[in-house]
């Protein structure tokens, strides 16, 4: 695993760490997290987390005491926009603002490549974060496996 960076949290007393995977091993929990925590809850096939542009995307996850906790997909969509797909934090880990670590990543990333906005489909109990976290609500759009409403939402970066 490639370590980023690394982050206390003071509230929970530990370290977590941003990685990027590396390793064919690594890979694999990496798509068997992203399975777990977005597509077994909905009785999905495995195959259903990979998808075509994957391999031009940039990749991350979440580590706690080397286990892989969180994951999230950046795509650039076009010279001034982003796309974040496939992010997600294990239950266990839930509502202790570890996604924000990652989500923070993603914009310095996007700032970095003079990216001015991140688009992205939130899950509705997922609006809230995102809300949080300086993104707009634009609009309600799809129902993911007829049963996960999703509205589609954007953040502005000013670098």
């Amino acid at each position: 695993m490639k370590i980023l960076s690394e982050y206390y949290n003071s509230n929970l007393n530990t370290v977590f760490k941003l990685g990027i995977p590396e390793t064919n091993d690594e890979w694999d929990a990496y798509y068997n997290l992203r399975y777990e925590i977005l597509r077994k809850p909905w009785n999905q096939p495995a195959s259903s987390v990979r998808v075509d542009d994957d391999a031009t995307a940039l990749h991350y996850c979440l580590i706690h005491d080397y286990e892989m906790i969180g994951i999230c997909r950046l795509h650039f969509n076009t010279e001034t926009e982003a796309q974040i797909r496939f992010f997600g934090i294990t239950e266990q880990w839930r509502n202790h603002r570890l996604g924000d670590i990652m989500l923070k990543h993603a914009e310095d990333i996007c700032t970095q490549n003079n990216i001015s906005k991140i688009f992205l489909q939130a899950r509705e109990n997922a609006v809230p974060f995102y809300e949080r976290n300086g993104y707009k609500l634009i609009e309600k759009t799809h129902l993911l496996f007829n049963l996960i409403q999703h509205y589609a939402m954007s953040k502005v970066l000013v670098g």
